[in-house]
């Protein structure tokens, strides 16, 4: 389904080879070991699960599901990142804006990265990332319609960085175009 950004969530038709890219793309430029943990908190009906639940599952990771309503109470999020040692979480960044006023972030050791997609990226919102999180982890911000089969560029955050958070990259086999309002 998608967001419903543009208006009401709908569903779409979709193709297994943007998925597959998408889970290819991530193993390759995000590589996990046995000794990781994913928190998979998307509801199964949003594209972002698909790679919550593939990506760790394809490559030996550990899968951590959330209990039913627990993505939205930051405190809980917490409680699992530390409790089970979540090292890699996607928030959507109004979830990571509340989830980063939290005063014990401290407890976040565990996580080595952080996936951003569904909205915007802001700027200083990243910037108040890099300040509060312990270590830090990276920043990922991802982008893509859901009838691309998730996502379909990317770009790795950096501390000090300046100006807009960038949409990324096209990731292998995807090609991205910038048009005006007369799709040229």
């Amino acid at each position: 389904y998608t967001s419903g950004s543009t208006g009401t969530p709908k569903g779409v038709l979709n193709q297994h080879d943007g998925v597959a890219n998408h889970l290819a793309w991530m193993s390759e430029t995000f590589p996990l070991s046995t000794d990781d943990r994913v928190l998979a908190k998307t509801s199964a009906v949003f594209d972002v699960s698909v790679w919550e639940w593939f990506w760790p599952l394809s490559q030996g990771a550990c899968l951590v599901l959330t209990r039913s309503g627990g993505e939205k109470d930051p405190r809980y999020l917490l409680d699992l990142i530390e409790s089970q040692g979540i090292t890699n979480v996607h928030f959507v960044p109004t979830l990571l804006r509340v989830f980063l006023e939290r005063s014990d972030l401290d407890r976040c050791q565990s996580l080595r990265r952080v996936f951003c997609s569904g909205e915007a990226l802001t700027a200083e919102l990243r910037d108040r990332f890099f300040e509060r999180m312990p270590g830090p982890p990276a920043l990922v911000n991802l982008y893509g319609p859901t009838e691309t089969g998730v996502h379909v560029t990317g770009w790795v955050c950096s501390p000090g960085e300046t100006g807009p958070v960038p949409i990324g990259r096209p990731l292998p086999n995807v090609r991205a175009y910038i048009v005006d309002d007369k799709l040229n």
